[in-house]
C-alpha cells in the first residue's frame, strides 16, 4: 500500500508542492529576519547620531556603546565598534536630502520636505538587501546615485556579495548611465518584462579575464568563454544559468546552432548569445530573429516568457543597430565586448610591453647572481 502511494503521480505532485511551500516559507523567514536586522541597525545608527547632535557626545561614544552592547549580548558578533560605525554611516548616508532626492523625488515634492516619508521608502529598499551587501556598497561607493543603483540592482536580482563586488569592479553603474543600450525590447516585450530585460542587458561586456591580446576566430572566443564560464556568468549578471554551447535546433532536414544558450531564472526566459569577432552587421539581426522563432516554437516551456537574443560583437553602430532591429518581432539586444582595458591617452606608448618587462626581470635576475 505504502509503495503504491509513493509511486503514484498524485503523491509526487503532492510532495513537490509541499517542498515548494517549505522552500518559500524558508525564504520568507530569511527575508523577515534580514528586514528586522537592517531596521535594528538603522535605529542604532540613528540613535547614536541623534544623541551626538542633541547632547554633544563625541565620537568616543561609539566605542562605549559597542562595549556595553557586547557585554549585554555576548553571543552576538554584530556589535563591534567597527560595525556600529557602519550603522551610523548607513543612517547618515541614506537620510541626507541629496540621497533622498535621488531615490524618491516624487515623495519629497508631494510632501513638501517629506523627509520621513522618503526615509520610509529608503528603509523598504535597504531592508531587502543583506547587511553584507549594504556594507560593501557603503565601503566601495560614494556617489548617492551610484549607491542607489547598486542597492536597487541587488534587491531586484538578488546579487550575492561576490556578484555585487564584481559588478562594482566592472563599473556597472558608470556603464549603465554613460553607454547607450541597443535593443528593441520596448516593442517586442510587454512593458513590465521589457524594463526587466533592459536592466539585465549591458551595453558592453568586459572580457578581460580571457587574457586575449591578439586577433582570434569566433570559435576560439567561444572556447575561451566556456573555459572561463564562471567568470563569464559573473560578467553577465546574477540569474543566468548555462544551458549549452552550439545548441542544436532543427527545421525539417536542416540543422542550426546557437553559439551559447542560457536560461534566466528571474526573467523566466531562454537567452541566446551569438558571438561575432568583427563589427555588427545588419544580417546578424535577421539570423537571430530566425533562431528565436525556432526556440519559441521548439524549446520554450508553456510558462516561459518569449526568448531573448543577444548579439555580442567587437563593436557596433547604434544607428545601424536601430535600423536592423526596427522590423524584428523578437526581442534582440546588441552589445559590444571589451578584451582589455583602454589606457588613458597620456599613458599610451609610455608603459613597457610584456616583452620589455620580461627582459627587465631577466636582466635584474642575472645581475643579482
Amino acid at each position: 500500500m505504502k509503495d503504491g502511494i509513493i509511486k503514484s503521480s498524485e503523491y509526487r505532485q503532492f510532495i513537490s508542492e509541499l517542498k515548494a511551500r517549505v522552500s518559500s516559507a524558508r525564504i520568507s523567514a530569511a527575508r523577515a529576519v534580514n528586514r528586522d536586522v537592517i531596521l535594528l541597525y538603522w535605529d542604532i545608527g540613528r540613535g547614536i547620531v541623534e544623541k551626538q547632535e542633541q547632547l554633544g557626545w563625541g565620537e568616543s561614544v561609539v566605542e562605549v556603546v559597542a562595549k556595553d552592547l557586547q557585554k549585554a549580548f555576548p553571543a552576538s558578533k554584530c556589535f563591534s565598534p567597527d560595525n556600529l560605525w557602519r550603522m551610523r554611516q548607513m543612517y547618515i548616508a541614506y537620510s541626507n536630502t541629496e540621497f533622498l532626492g535621488q531615490a524618491v523625488p516624487e515623495k519629497l515634492k508631494a510632501a513638501g520636505d517629506g523627509r520621513e516619508g522618503a526615509r520610509s521608502g529608503i528603509l523598504d529598499l535597504l531592508a531587502v538587501v543583506p547587511w553584507g551587501q549594504n556594507l560593501l556598497i557603503l565601503k566601495k561607493i560614494d556617489a548617492p546615485a551610484a549607491r542607489l543603483y547598486y542597492l536597487r540592482a541587488t534587491a531586484q536580482f538578488g546579487w550575492t556579495r561576490n556578484v555585487l563586488l564584481n559588478q562594482i569592479k566592472a563599473a556597472a553603474y558608470e556603464r549603465a548611465v554613460t553607454e547607450k543600450k541597443a535593443h528593441n525590447f520596448p516593442v517586442a516585450l510587454p512593458e513590465y518584462l521589457a524594463d526587466q530585460a533592459e536592466e539585465t542587458l549591458k551595453s558592453s561586456y568586459c572580457l578581460e579575464f580571457l587574457g586575449i591580446r591578439r586577433e582570434i576566430k569566433e570559435r576560439e572566443l567561444e572556447d575561451r568563454l566556456i573555459e572561463r564560464l564562471r567568470d563569464f556568468i559573473l560578467e553577465l549578471g546574477y540569474g543566468f544559468c548555462f544551458v549549452g554551447r552550439q545548441h542544436r535546433l532543427t527545421l525539417g532536414e536542416r540543422e542550426y546552432f546557437i553559439d551559447l544558450l542560457f536560461y534566466h531564472r528571474f526573467l523566466k526566459t531562454l537567452v541566446a548569445f551569438e558571438l561575432k569577432v568583427g563589427p555588427f552587421e545588419p544580417e546578424y539581426a535577421g539570423t537571430m530573429d530566425f533562431y528565436l522563432n525556432l526556440l519559441n516554437d521548439k524549446e520554450r516551456a508553456a510558462d516561459d516568457n518569449p526568448s531573448i537574443g543577444i548579439i555580442l560583437c567587437a563593436e557596433k553602430d547604434d544607428v545601424e543597430v536601430e535600423y536592423a532591429l526596427r522590423t524584428k518581432r523578437n526581442p534582440i539586444g546588441v552589445a559590444a565586448y571589451r578584451l582589455q582595458s583602454k589606457l588613458p591617452g597620456n599613458l599610451k606608448g609610455k608603459l613597457p610591453t610584456a616583452r620589455q618587462l620580461s627582459e627587465a626581470v631577466r636582466d635584474a635576475f642575472l645581475r643579482s647572481r
